[in-house]
């Protein structure tokens, strides 16, 4: 479901192990990026009249409260399958992006799965 060799892949990957304690492990059949707990996955999908929609190139992640509602008028962002009801948005990710956003939605995500003493290296490494 996912190649290897994907620059969008790459640049996720890439941006995701440079968190403390990040791990990386493929679960039906898609990157999942995690510490203790998954903070984001790599590939989706939607359930559009019955039918699953592939978002191969995009970012699974749980956002902050406050910027939920904000992410949710951007086009690029969606609820996936499983995950939605769980408070997990995706966004569609391109080769050409600003990838210091994708950065700080991944790093709300990891703030909110990872445990309090990789939160505080992370903050420690940032200068926080």
């Amino acid at each position: 479901m996912y190649d290897d060799e994907d620059p969008v892949y790459r640049q996720v990957h890439e941006l995701a192990m440079a968190f403390p304690g990040a791990g990386e492990r493929v679960g039906h059949g898609r990157p999942t990026f995690f510490t203790v707990k998954v903070f984001a996955y790599y590939g989706g999908s939607v359930k559009v009249d019955g039918v699953y929609v592939r978002h191969d190139q995009a970012i699974l992640f749980l956002p902050d409260a406050e910027d939920r509602e904000g992410l949710l008028q951007d086009p690029r962002v969606f609820r996936p399958a499983y995950l939605g009801p769980f408070g997990w948005l995706g966004m569609d990710l391109e080769p050409e992006m600003d990838w210091t956003e994708v950065e700080e939605i991944l790093d709300a995500s990891y703030r909110l799965t990872a445990p309090k003493r990789l939160v505080a290296e992370l903050d420690v490494r940032r200068g926080s």
